[in-house]
């Protein structure tokens, strides 16, 4: 095996499936949906080492320490179908471009980064994340900020949220002079009103389902909180409703609507004046039958699509630097977690090396008849420090072989110590180093 070879092969199994924006619409992400993630997590965490699950409102993913094929098949034990997966560096790869806002809709969007922390966190505290999840999703996490720092990537406004405001814009002609109601003042509500705050409106209402709240961010831009109850009356009120809740059910009804609508009064206009309502909520918000209702004009996420690729025709230098900043991370990735495979070897090594010392130490003591505590310190100290430099150089030789994904040097080096054992290159046990004593005896 060549050193190139080598160094960009994965020694330990990881792999992500899952669908998003790219190849899935707005249904198909529902269906895909866990609606229960900690459920999910504690199901899956009984198969896997370790499990990430990613739920935004355009993608789900599912990122394992294991096998492709393990995650393809309990996918499909749980009825999953139509999905991706990846194995290997392109997992790997997969995630940094994720992390740095080069896989969003939006290119990117900084929305990404706390959405892995959060699902790394969910996971931690389901107790399914491992050594090896948690490496991945810091190193991805490291990585996209540092893309930010050091591209123009993500200057101006980027987000799903913003986006939609511009998609608005696009609809009407201009904001300014008109009346929008936000629903929801999560992450992306916040996100909608910060980038409607300057677009001259006379009238921007946030409503929520906790009222102290949606009043919060209502002063923050200047607008007017309104209680949910009332949420119909401002929607007939307005010319844009973006709706952007986490609720798990329809916020918008359509017989609601009509209604409200029918009871609208226009003194200053033959006809009513169309309402656009835009969808970002996943699972969706508003009902799809809204769409019927004279007048009213129904977009969802799959409609951001014109908006992404004017955002990526923006970006595309960026983007270039940024896929070559990723492929110089991917390298040292590798690198990383093949260093975290040598831990199995290494913990070997100085489970016995430490064996070796307490039972020299506890007969050199035992000649000393009567040694008192300082004494036996002093010993314990002393062996402790003698056995550590020893295996110093030992130690950085196999964290070097699982760098370059050479694990079997690694392993002969362990075995070569630890036992006396020397393997041939197709694992099988040759013999014992000469002279070499692993018994139990006093020169």
């Amino acid at each position: 095996m060549s050193t190139q070879k080598q160094k960009n092969e994965l020694l330990i199994p990881v792999a992500c499936a899952g669908i998003n924006h790219h190849d899935a619409g707005v249904e198909e992400l529902e269906a895909f949906r866990f609606a229960d993630e900690k459920a999910f997590l504690a199901d899956a965490g009984r198969v896997f080492n370790g499990v990430i699950l990613l739920q935004t409102c355009n993608r789900i993913e599912i990122f394992v320490q294991g096998t492709a094929e393990e995650l393809k098949n309990y996918l499909h034990s749980k009825g999953k179908t139509g999905f991706w997966t990846l194995s290997g560096k392109e997992a790997l790869n997969h995630l940094l471009r994720l992390a740095s806002g080069m896989d969003s809709m939006i290119i990117g969007e900084d929305q990404i980064l706390g959405q892995l922390r959060k699902a790394l966190a969910l996971a931690q505290e389901a107790g399914v994340s491992s050594q090896i999840t948690d490496l991945c999703i810091n190193r991805a996490v490291h990585t996209g900020i540092e893309v930010r720092i050091q591209t123009n990537i993500n200057n101006g406004a980027v987000s799903i949220g913003s986006a939609a405001v511009q998609l608005a814009e696009e609809l009407i002609g201009t904001l300014a002079g008109k009346r929008i109601t936000v629903v929801g003042v999560g992450e992306m509500g916040k996100l909608v009103a910060q980038a409607l705050s300057a677009k001259q409106l006379i009238g921007i209402y946030v409503t929520n389902r906790t009222f102290e709240n949606a009043k919060t961010l209502a002063e923050e831009i200047g607008g007017k909180a309104v209680l949910m109850d009332k949420l119909y009356d401002y929607i007939a009120l307005s010319d844009v409703v973006i709706s952007c809740t986490g609720a798990p059910h329809y916020v918008i009804h359509k017989d609601k609507l009509e209604e409200a609508l029918s009871k609208h009064i226009w003194p200053l206009e033959e006809e009513k004046k169309p309402i656009i309502l835009i969808d970002i909520a996943q699972p969706r918000d508003i009902e799809e039958g809204i769409a019927e209702i004279d007048n009213v004009k129904l977009f969802t996420i799959d409609d951001l699509k014109t908006i992404s690729d004017k955002n990526l025709d923006m970006r595309r230098h960026e983007a270039e630097l940024a896929e070559r900043f990723i492929l110089e991370e991917e390298k040292k990735f590798i690198s990383e977690l093949n260093r975290t495979a040598s831990n199995v070897y290494l913990a070997t090594l100085h489970t016995w090396a430490d064996s070796v010392r307490v039972r020299e130490r506890d007969k050199a003591l035992a000649r000393l008849a009567g040694a008192d505590d300082k004494t036996k310190e002093v010993f314990d100290d002393f062996s402790k420090v003698i056995v550590k430099k020893l295996l110093t150089d030992l130690t950085f030789a196999i964290r070097g072989c699982a760098e370059r994904a050479d694990i079997a040097t690694a392993e002969k080096l362990v075995l070569a110590v630890t036992k006396g054992e020397i393997k041939d290159n197709k694992g099988e046990i040759k013999g014992e180093i000469p002279c070499f004593r692993n018994e139990d005896s006093e020169d």
